[in-house]
C-alpha cells in the first residue's frame, strides 16, 4: 500500500490487486447473482459462471467484484492508522485496463481529519463575565414556584375572563357533521392560554356558569389533522365552572411543604434558590468565555475543514431533527415551519454551526496532542464510574461499549479545555 499526502485534509491510497484477490471478487459478485441468471436451456439459478460470462462477459462482474475488493482494500486503508479518514473514497481506475489474468493497481482518494495549524492558545483575552445574582432575580423564581403550586378555587360569581379556568363540555362540526377527535366532557382550560385553535378562547371570554354557546372558528392551514387543515367548525360549547387561582402565601409551612432537602423556611428558600442560579450563571458564562476564546484561537490557526466532514454533521443534525418531528407526530415540512425558517434557512444554520461545532473540536484535539496530557489510570477509573452513575449502568456495560482510548481522548479533551481556561486574560 502507498500512501500520498495530497493536501491538508485529503490522502491517496494506492493497492496492488492480485490475480487471486479479483478472482475472489469475481467470484463474489457472480454469487450473489446467480440466483436470477437467466440463460435458455439451463434452469434459473444453475447457470454456471463459465456460461454466464460467455453471454455477458466477465466485465459485467467488475464493478461489483472491485466494490468487493475495495471493501477491503479501504479496511486495511482505516486500520493503517496514520490518518483518520472521514469521507467516502473516489476510485481511480480505468475499467478497460483491467485484465483477470494481470495484477493491477488500484488508487482512491478520501478525505482525513485535517492538519492544523494552531495559533495562541495561551493567554487569550476575553470579557470578564457577572457571575452575581440579584435578589430580584431570586424573587421572580419564587414567584414561579409560587405560580407552579398554585391551587384553583371556584370563581362564586362573575363571568369567564381571561386568566381563568374553564370547565365545560363542547362538540365539534363541520359542514354540520361531528368529526373524530373533536368532543370532550368537563375539559379544564385556562383561557388566554392559546392552547386551543385560534379564536376558541376569545369567544368563551364573557360566557357565565351554565352558559351554552356556539363558537365559530377555522382551523390552521397547518394543522396535524389534514382533513381539518383550513376547514371552518362550530364547537357547541357548554360551560360548568369557572376557577381562578388562589394566591398562595410565601410561608415557611409553605416551603416545607415542597419536600426540598434541607430547605424548610424560607430564608433557606433564598438561599438555595440563589446558590442554584449562581451556579447556572457561573456555568453558562464559562461556555460564553470558551466560546469566545475558541473563536480568538481559531481566528489564529489554520484549518481546512473537509466538506464531508460538514456533510456528516449536517445529515446527522437533520436526522435528529427528523427523529424530534416523528416524536410529536409532524411531518418534517410542518416542523420545519414551525421553526420560522424555510428548510434552505434551516440547512445553511445547521451548516454554520456545524462548521464552528467542528473547528472547536479540531483546535481543542490539537491542544491536546501539543500538550501531551498524562493520564492516569486513577482518571480512567473514575471516568467509566461517572459514566455508569450518569447513565444509570452497571461498570461492565459501560466497558463494554466504551474502551479505553476512548476514555483517554474525552479526559485528554477536558483537560485541553482547562488549559484555555486557567491561562484566560480579562478585558
Amino acid at each position: 500500500m502507498k500512501v500520498e499526502k495530497l493536501s491538508s485534509n485529503r490522502v491517496k491510497y494506492t493497492f496492488n490487486v492480485s490475480v487471486d484477490e479479483f478472482e475472489h471478487g469475481l467470484e463474489y459478485a457472480y454469487n450473489g447473482i446467480k440466483d436470477e441468471v437467466e440463460v435458455k436451456g439451463f434452469r434459473k439459478g444453475h447457470v454456471t459462471r463459465k456460461v454466464y460470462e460467455q453471454k455477458f462477459g466477465v466485465q459485467s462482474l467488475y464493478e461489483e467484484a472491485l466494490n468487493h475488493v475495495l471493501h477491503h482494500k479501504f479496511h486495511d486503508a482505516v486500520n493503517h492508522g496514520e490518518y483518520q479518514l472521514v469521507g467516502e473514497p473516489k476510485v481511480d481506475l480505468d475499467f478497460s485496463k483491467v485484465q483477470t489474468e494481470q495484477p493491477f493497481e488500484v488508487s482512491f482518494e478520501v478525505a482525513v481529519k485535517p492538519d492544523v495549524e494552531l495559533g495562541e492558545y495561551k493567554g487569550v483575552l476575553v470579557d470578564k463575565l457577572d457571575d452575581s445574582v440579584t435578589d430580584e432575580e431570586v424573587l421572580e423564581n419564587i414567584d414561579g414556584l409560587l405560580n407552579q403550586n398554585v391551587n384553583l378555587v371556584l370563581k362564586n360569581e362573575g363571568a369567564l375572563e381571561n386568566g381563568d379556568t374553564a370547565i365545560f363540555d363542547f362538540e365539534g362540526f363541520k359542514d354540520d357533521v361531528a368529526f373524530e377527535g373533536g368532543k370532550a366532557e368537563n375539559y379544564e382550560l385556562e383561557i388566554g392560554s392559546n392552547q386551543f385553535i385560534p379564536g376558541f378562547e376569545e369567544q368563551m371570554v364573557g360566557m357565565n356558569v351554565g352558559e351554552e354557546k356556539s363558537i365559530n372558528v377555522t382551523f390552521p392551514e397547518q394543522y396535524q389533522a389534514e382533513e381539518l387543515a383550513g376547514q371552518d367548525a362550530v364547537f357547541n360549547v357548554k360551560l360548568h365552572e369557572i376557577k381562578i387561582k388562589a394566591e398562595t402565601e410565601l410561608t415557611d409551612e409553605w416551603v416545607a411543604s415542597l419536600s426540598k432537602e434541607g430547605v424548610n423556611t424560607v430564608e433557606e428558600l433564598k438561599a438555595s434558590i440563589r446558590k442554584d442560579l449562581e451556579d447556572k450563571k457561573a456555568n453558562e458564562n464559562k461556555n460564553k468565555t470558551l466560546d469566545q476564546a475558541l473563536k480568538t484561537i481559531a481566528e489564529a490557526s489554520t484549518v481546512d475543514i473537509p466538506e464531508e466532514m460538514i456533510e456528516n454533521e449536517v445529515n446527522n443534525a437533520l436526522t435528529n431533527i427528523e427523529n424530534q418531528a416523528k416524536q410529536y407526530g409532524l411531518d418534517m415540512e410542518l416542523y420545519i415551519s414551525l421553526t420560522g425558517m424555510t428548510e434552505e434557512q434551516l440547512k445553511e444554520q445547521l451548516r454554520a454551526d456545524a462548521n464552528v461545532r467542528i473547528l472547536n473540536s479540531l483546535i481543542i484535539e490539537e491542544i491536546a496532542k501539543k500538550e501531551n496530557f498524562e493520564v492516569s489510570a486513577d482518571e480512567i477509573k473514575d471516568k467509566y464510574q461517572e459514566l455508569a452513575d450518569t447513565y444509570n449502568l452497571e461498570l461492565d456495560q459501560v466497558k463494554a461499549q466504551v474502551t479505553d482510548e476512548l476514555i483517554k481522548n474525552d479526559i485528554s479533551f477536558s483537560k485541553a479545555i482547562e488549559v484555555i481556561v486557567t491561562n484566560l486574560k480579562y478585558n
